[in-house]
């Protein structure tokens, strides 16, 4: 699953094809399944090309968590989940890093796609355990699947898998699932499905397991925490999958502890310290200025930026549509005017980032920056048909542009185009404020988890003071910005809409309506928009890879049309700080996060 988590496509086929291994009874033979191409390793592979297979194990990895949690269930939507839970989990079949939508067996030894494309079949590998050593079944992953599916886990859950119906036990260790229509990338979806154990839960409310863990068959288990403080993860010396290719060279710590910090300052102190390992960093001005000192020198402290190729999907300043006052887009267009970003890369940001220009930022399934011609006009011209009143017409006149201040544009130019449309949109300056006929004033509120972002909205803020508007922002407390965004109570907020390298499911749960007003979804914008929606079921149900190359161009541009948020930046490394005592593998993959990548295959030296 992913809340908003990114990947640039080199090649795909015409066509989406299932791939099948050798048989199952040859040694070692893996199953894979890929979505519009031939899966990079043969079923034979011995392991994958960015692991070290010979990584030595043991010893302890510190990382840091910050703000705090509350929860050890990471399932469910009230809460905090602690980090690292991922480890406790194994899924039937696991993505590669080097492959745009590529998965190959783990608790799964083989995979069937019904000849009708309604039904998936997965035989579970007979060896795969539980921590508790009881074996993985068919039954368990039964459970799992209703388990999450249900009231009482996070609704997440419920988008991803509309379109599987149900899923049938067939023996002891086969699974079927049940489609309610065909949608190409659906057993790559069913694949991913977390599985925990069904006895250990018992007769338990699942929403009401929240500080004890869940029991799953992954390769670490909880060792000891203190809820807000910090957790242990502990390697299983049984873990069942170590010899398998698709975990060889990977989960090399014996022990793994998350220590939680309440302020970024704090926490660099604390790296430099040696209090904690490694960290990815994001703040631009802390990584040019403020990771320096006798560590950095001496080489004992590590800086490095590692290239990466993500879709670096959308960032930006989320506009909540459930506000009246956001409801006009010229509002909208008027605030988006206001953000100099090329002011903010030059003397903020070190010009360290480049502007998000797309909802699928630096990839193929980026809108051209030409007017839609071919199959994508097509789409988009019968779309209008459909919805005439809702259908933005400026997608098929006008290429959307990112507001810039490179010459010939200028900041002032800028504010004067927006006080005009706030002045057509009826907000008049009163008292050195904007108010509306109904006496209503333009000021708004940008919610923040951590500092560092009121650097950016200062300059931001004090630009549109000159029009009129009042914007206020803070930094609250982690568990309280998580709650209020579950239940959209807030302005505007700062978040990154990742993509992954086959958009699909996932969309559902970011901008379709059905995801609108379901607490806890990833539909920040309250997006309700029959246009998107048609275009979100373009996408899912796209019957080959051009064809959602397609859809995504017009989504895209649809999503750019509506001015919901003010872009923001990306890069297109991983800028990394680590103590010198870990290995680590010399290939690169190319679509990955580097946290996880980190905890999956690095080493102690």
């Amino acid at each position: 699953m992913k809340k908003v988590l990114t990947y640039q496509l080199e090649y795909y086929l015409l066509l989406w094809t299932l791939l099948w291994g050798i048989p199952l009874t040859a040694p070692q033979a893996t199953p894979s399944a890929a979505l519009g191409y031939q899966p990079k390793y043969p079923s034979d592979f011995s392991h994958f090309a960015y692991v070290n297979p010979e990584a030595p194990k043991g010893g302890e990895l510190i990382l840091a968590g910050f703000g705090t949690f509350d929860r050890l269930n990471p399932y469910l939507l009230k809460g905090v989940p602690a980090d690292g839970t991922q480890l406790l989990f194994e899924t039937l079949m696991v993505k590669s890093e080097d492959e745009p939508f590529s998965k190959y067996g783990l608790l799964a030894e083989d995979i069937e796609l019904a000849s009708n494309k309604l039904s998936v079949t997965f035989r579970l590998n007979p060896k795969a355990t539980f921590a508790d050593g009881t074996a993985v079944t068919a039954a368990d992953v039964k459970f799992s699947f209703d388990t999450l599916k249900s009231n009482q886990a996070h609704p997440q859950f419920k988008f991803y898998w509309k379109d599987i119906q149900q899923a049938d036990v067939i023996d002891q260790y086969t699974i079927r699932f049940n489609f309610t229509k065909i949608n190409p990338e659906l057993h790559l979806v069913a694949a991913e499905i977390p599985v925990f154990s069904k006895t250990a839960i018992g007769n338990k409310s699942f929403d009401e397991i929240v500080t004890e863990s869940l029991t799953g068959s992954g390769p670490y288990v909880i060792d000891k925490f203190d809820l807000g403080k910090y957790i242990t993860y502990q390697r299983n010396p049984n873990y069942w999958g170590k010899e398998l290719n698709t975990r060889r060279g990977m989960f090399n710590f014996d022990r793994i502890t998350y220590k939680y910090y309440k302020d970024t300052n704090v926490m660099l102190e604390a790296l430099k310290a040696g209090e904690f390992d490694f960290m990815s960093v994001y703040n631009s001005k802390a990584w040019a200025r403020e990771y320096v000192g006798p560590p950095f020198d001496a080489g004992k402290i590590k800086k490095e930026e590692l290239p990466h190729k993500n879709n670096a999907g959308m960032q930006g300043f989320v506009f909540n549509l459930r506000r009246p006052m956001f409801q006009d887009i010229r509002v909208r267009q008027a605030i988006n005017l206001g953000f100099d970003f090329e002011w903010a890369n030059e003397n903020l940001f070190f010009r360290q980032y480049q502007r998000c220009d797309s909802y699928f930022t630096n990839s193929e399934l980026a809108a051209s920056k030409s007017l839609p011609q071919g199959e994508e006009l097509a789409l988009l011209e019968g779309i209008k048909k459909k919805f005439p009143k809702q259908f933005p017409a400026a997608v098929l006149t006008q290429v959307w542009q990112p507001v810039s201040t490179i010459p010939p544009y200028t900041l002032r130019d800028n504010l004067r185009q927006a006080k005009t449309l706030l002045t057509e949109a009826g907000w008049v300056l009163k008292d050195g404020i904007l108010q509306n006929a109904q006496g209503q004033k333009l000021e708004f509120e940008v919610m923040l988890a951590q500092e560092g972002f009121d650097r950016i909205l200062a300059p931001f803020a004090r630009n549109l003071k000159k029009l009129g508007i009042q914007v206020n922002y803070r930094s609250i407390d982690v568990a309280l910005y998580q709650r209020r965004q579950d239940t959209f109570d807030f302005d505007l907020v700062v978040a990154v809409f990742g993509q992954p390298q086959s958009p699909g499911n996932e969309l559902m749960n970011l901008w379709h309506s059905s995801s609108a007003t379901q607490e806890g979804s990833n539909n920040l914008l309250g997006l309700n928009n029959p246009v998107v929606d048609a275009l979100i079921e373009k996408i899912i149900y796209a019957p080959n890879r051009a064809a959602l190359v397609t859809a995504t161009h017009a989504l895209d541009r649809v999503m750019l049309a509506g001015e919901y948020i003010v872009p923001n930046w990306y890069i297109g490394v991983h800028r990394l700080a680590y103590w010198d005592k870990f290995g680590k593998p010399e290939t690169l993959p190319l679509y990955y996060e580097a946290t996880d990548w980190m905890l999956k295959t690095w080493w102690k030296k």
